[in-house]
């Protein structure tokens, strides 16, 4: 594992504008996002067609160019979860939209009636209910996502939200069990 002074140090010189500090920084985070994209892949789909290091270079492309007022390491790991999260919807949306018609044939009903589809892969439905919780309640909906798809512990998570890790166990909590419930629910089996 990283220092956190280190990492926090020459994120701070990255946003004053040293370049040269993203070059140092990057050895001393690489290890770690791929650990977190290789968690989150473990939740996709087998034959998911983007691997681990690909999706950290997509989710470190997105971040270069935005100007974001970094605080500390664990707010970059956040950060780059999130992207990285990003990506993942992003890629299962479009290949939504393959199957719903990107390549555009026509298929008769009698022959569409024979078509297995693929299960959904998940990701875009776990979104939208984060998004859903996000509305609710902010703050339990980033708990769970630092948590679980930014792989922060609860003390990261504590000091990156500024509340005890007492509230992050109890936000938790209840974000499993909403999620559970709304996914439930989304899928009519209540």
């Amino acid at each position: 594992m990283t220092e956190p002074r280190d990492v926090t140090t020459l994120l701070h010189q990255w946003r004053r504008g040293d370049e040269d500090a993203l070059e140092r920084m990057i050895p001393l985070v690489y290890d770690e996002l791929r650990g977190i994209a290789a968690r989150l892949m473990r939740r996709e789909r087998a034959d998911h067609t983007l691997q681990a290091t690909a999706l950290v270079h997509e989710a470190y492309a997105r971040l270069i160019g935005v100007e974001i007022p970094w605080q500390d390491r664990a707010h970059f790991f956040a950060i780059a979860a999130r992207q990285m999260r990003r990506v993942l919807v992003d890629h299962a949306k479009a290949r939504g939209r393959q199957k719903r018609g990107g390549d555009l044939h026509q298929v008769t009903l009698e022959t569409a009636a024979l078509v297995q589809e693929d299960p959904p892969t998940g990701i875009v439905e776990i979104a939208e209910a984060l998004t859903r919780l996000a509305l609710q309640d902010p703050r339990k909906a980033r708990t769970i996502e630092l948590h679980f798809f930014g792989g922060l512990t609860i003390d990261e998570i504590s000091a990156a939200l500024e509340v005890s890790t007492a509230t992050v166990n109890r936000d938790l909590k209840f974000a499993k069990a909403w999620l559970y419930r709304d996914l439930r629910d989304a899928e009519g089996l209540s």
